[in-house]
C-alpha cells in the first residue's frame, strides 16, 4: 500500500488552510496568487505528490465555501467568492484523491461504518458514496475519515465582506450549546463582546427562541394528545431526527411537531424585526448548515459557522474572549438554555404544559433518545405499533444532544456540566417567566403568551411549511 502519512489527520491540515484563508480575506489580500501560495505550502510541507495537487486545491475551495472541481489550478475562485451571497448545497462534499489507496482494506478504516444506518459507504468503490436522498447531513462521516475524503463547506470566508460593511446589520444567533465551548473561564457575555469586535451588530441567544417554541409545543401537546394511545414527536431543534422521520418513517411524520427549529425561528423573527439584516447561526454540527439551505426554510439563516471554525477565527484575529469584558443580557430561561442536552426539550415543554393545563388527565410522559441508532430503534417500535410508556418522544441525532455535535470543541460530559451551569445562572426559570418574549410579541403588536399558538402570523413564522403551524381548535 502507498504511504498515506501525508493524508493522515487531514482535519488539522484543513484548519491550517482555513486559518490562512481567514488571514488573507480579513486583510483584503485574497488573490489567486495567494491561493496558489497556500496550496504550494501545504503540498511541500506534507510531501503531496504532483497528481495530488487537485486534492489539496479542492480542500481550499471547500474551505472558501465553494464546490470542489478537481482542477490542479485556480482561475475564477476569488471572482466566484465576490458574487457569492450564500453557500450553496450540498454541504457535504466528496474530495477525490484520498481514497484511491484504501483498496481491498476499505472496510478496515473508521469511515466504513460511520454511516451504516443511512447513506452507506461501499467497499471497493473509488471512495465514499453520498446518497443525497438518504444522507441526514449529520457530518459524522467528515470526522470519521482522517484522510480528508469528505469535507463540509466552510461558510466564514464569504461572510467577511458583509461583516465589514457597516450598513448591514449582522446578528450572531448562538446555539444554547455554546456555553463552555471556548474555555471554562469564557462566559457567554464575553462571547457577545467578541462577536461585536468581529463586526456583528449583536449576539442573540437562540435559547430565547427555544423558549418561544416551548410554549408553542406545549399548546400543541395539550391539543393533540388527548388519549392514552396518542403521542407527540419532537425535538424540532434536531434536523437529523426530523429528516429521519420525514424520509424513512413518513407514516409517523403526522405525529411530528410542525414547528421549525429554534435556529430557524431566530432567523425569521430577527428578519421580521430587521428586514435587511443577515443572520449567522453559531453551531455545534454540520446538519444545521444543511437545514439552513432547505428550500422550505432558506428564508431564515444566511450563514452557519461551527464552534470549531469560530475557534480558528478567534485565533487568527487574535481575539481572546477570556480577556474581554462581559456584555451581560439574560435573553433566555433556564429551560431554554438546557435545550442543548438530551432531556432539555422534554423538561422545558413539561414545565409549560403544567402551567397552561394543570388539570390535564393525561400527563406528559417523556422518552428521550439520542444518537442515530437509538432514534431509529424507537421509530421502528412506533412503526410496528409497539406500546410505549411515553407520549412525548424527544429525539436527538447526536449522543448527549447538541452538546455531542461533531463540530464541538469539548467532550459532551464537560459540555453538559457547563450548559447546566449556564442554565442555572439565568434569572428566568421557565419560558412562561421570560418577559423578553412579551417584548418581542409587543414589537409585532401582540401581548399574550397564548398568541404564540393562537395567532396565524406568529404560527407562520414558527412553522416548517408556512401556515401549517396553526392548528384549528
Amino acid at each position: 500500500m502507498v504511504d498515506r502519512e501525508r493524508f493522515k489527520y487531514f482535519h488539522q491540515k484543513r484548519m491550517e488552510i482555513f486559518r490562512e484563508l481567514v488571514k488573507y480575506v480579513w486583510d483584503n489580500k485574497l488573490t489567486i496568487d495567494n491561493l496558489e501560495k497556500i496550496a504550494d505550502r501545504i503540498v511541500k510541507k506534507y510531501f503531496f505528490e504532483k497528481d495530488e495537487i487537485p486534492f489539496v486545491k479542492d480542500h481550499i475551495r471547500v474551505a472558501m465555501g465553494l464546490a470542489p472541481d478537481q482542477r490542479d489550478y485556480f482561475s475564477d475562485e476569488v471572482e466566484k467568492l465576490n458574487t457569492l451571497e450564500r453557500v450553496e448545497s450540498p454541504v457535504l462534499e466528496k474530495i477525490d484523491g484520498a481514497c484511491r489507496d484504501c483498496g481491498e482494506k476499505f472496510e478496515d478504516y473508521d469511515c466504513y461504518d460511520s454511516c451504516k444506518y443511512e447513506a452507506q459507504m461501499y467497499k471497493r468503490s473509488t471512495g465514499p458514496i453520498i446518497i443525497d436522498d438518504k444522507c441526514l447531513s449529520c457530518g459524522r462521516c467528515t470526522v470519521s475519515c482522517s484522510y480528508g475524503a469528505l469535507a463540509d463547506k466552510i461558510e466564514f470566508i464569504p461572510l467577511v465582506e458583509i461583516l465589514k460593511n457597516e450598513e448591514i446589520k449582522v446578528f450572531a444567533a448562538a446555539a444554547p450549546s455554546i456555553a463552555g465551548q471556548f474555555g471554562d473561564s469564557v462566559s457567554v457575555p464575553q462571547l457577545r463582546t467578541a462577536f461585536r469586535l468581529m463586526g456583528f451588530e449583536d449576539m442573540v441567544e437562540v435559547a430565547l427562541f427555544a423558549d418561544i417554541l416551548t410554549i408553542k409545543e406545549a399548546y400543541e401537546f395539550d391539543h393533540l394528545v388527548k388519549k392514552e394511545e396518542d403521542f407527540f414527536l419532537t425535538s424540532c431543534c434536531c434536523p437529523v431526527w426530523i429528516n429521519m422521520v420525514e424520509r424513512d418513517f413518513p407514516e409517523l411524520f403526522e405525529h411530528m411537531s410542525p414547528s421549525v427549529s429554534p435556529m430557524i425561528a431566530s432567523g425569521r423573527f430577527l428578519k421580521k424585526l430587521y428586514p435587511e439584516a443577515k443572520v449567522v447561526f453559531i453551531s455545534p454540527c454540520t446538519a444545521k448548515k444543511a437545514e439552513a439551505k432547505d428550500p422550505r426554510l432558506e428564508d431564515a439563516v444566511d450563514f452557519v459557522i461551527t464552534y470549531q471554525e469560530l475557534k480558528e477565527v478567534f485565533e487568527v484575529l487574535e481575539i481572546k474572549p477570556s480577556s474581554l469584558q462581559e456584555d451581560d443580557k439574560d435573553h433566555a430561561s433556564f429551560a431554554g438554555r438546557v435545550y442543548a442536552r438530551t432531556g432539555g426539550v422534554s423538561l422545558s415543554v413539561k414545565t409549560v404544559v403544567n402551567r397552561i393545563a394543570p388539570d390535564r388527565l393525561i400527563n406528559l410522559k417523556a422518552e428521550k433518545v439520542a444518537g442515530v441508532k437509538a432514534c431509529k430503534e424507537i421509530l421502528e417500535k412506533l412503526k410496528k405499533g409497539e406500546a410505549l410508556e411515553a407520549n412525548f418522544i424527544e429525539g436527538m441525532g447526536c449522543e448527549g444532544g447538541c452538546i455531542g455535535g461533531p463540530k464541538t470543541n469539548i467532550n459532551s460530559d464537560k459540555a453538559r456540566e457547563l450548559v447546566n451551569e449556564y442554565g442555572e445562572g439565568s434569572l428566568i426559570m421557565t419560558p412562561m417567566d421570560n418577559m423578553n418574549i412579551i417584548r418581542i410579541l409587543g414589537e409585532l403588536g401582540l401581548r399574550e403568551f397564548s398568541e404564540i399558538y393562537e395567532n396565524r402570523d406568529i404560527a407562520g413564522l414558527l412553522a416548517r411549511d408556512t401556515g401549517s403551524g396553526y392548528i384549528e381548535k
